[in-house]
């Protein structure tokens, strides 16, 4: 009897670690997301959409409707973790580019040259269901040096992962 109770009793009771070890799955997979930035460089881009990847282990891929746009950026790559129950952080870096100078040396054309970097920092909350999430973002940029850059921003998202 003692050995039933200790069954049905460690069956029911899901301890706070297990939950987090089975919602961190949860982000794994691929993202479809709207981004509205309300503030920085990034507030002009009308009809922002961004694609992610979530691998299991923490490491993540970011690409936009707007990579090929001229002085825009490519695809980001980056980390996730799990911080709370149905609620994740991710960090993802890009490279910013622009038209060369008359000092640079480059050909005429439309090539684009190195200009820094950008962080996107987000947290993301899943639904229960975890078909869809609500976010919030920031953007940080870098000239070449490293040096911070006036500017930044902040926005929200809403995702929806990729099926089938």
């Amino acid at each position: 009897m003692a050995a039933v109770l200790s069954i049905t009793g460690c069956g029911r009771a899901q301890s706070s670690q297990a939950r987090l070890s089975t919602d961190q799955g949860m982000l794994v997979g691929a993202w479809r997301s709207t981004v509205v930035f309300r503030t920085g460089p990034l507030a002009e881009m009308k009809g922002l959409e961004f694609l992610y990847a979530y691998n299991a282990g923490g490491t993540m891929t970011e690409s936009s409707n707007y990579d090929e746009a001229a002085n825009s950026s490519p695809p980001a790559y980056g980390v996730w973790k799990q911080i709370a129950p149905l609620t994740f952080e991710t960090k993802y870096v890009f490279y910013t580019t622009q038209a060369p100078g008359p000092g640079d040396g480059a050909p005429i054309g439309g090539d684009w040259w190195p200009s820094g970097h950008g962080v996107l920092t987000e947290t993301i909350t899943l639904a229960d269901d975890g078909r869809t999430y609500r976010s919030t973002i920031t953007l940080a940029t870098y000239d070449r040096a490293g040096s911070p850059i006036a500017g930044n921003g902040e926005g929200t998202g809403a995702g929806t992962r990729i099926v089938f």
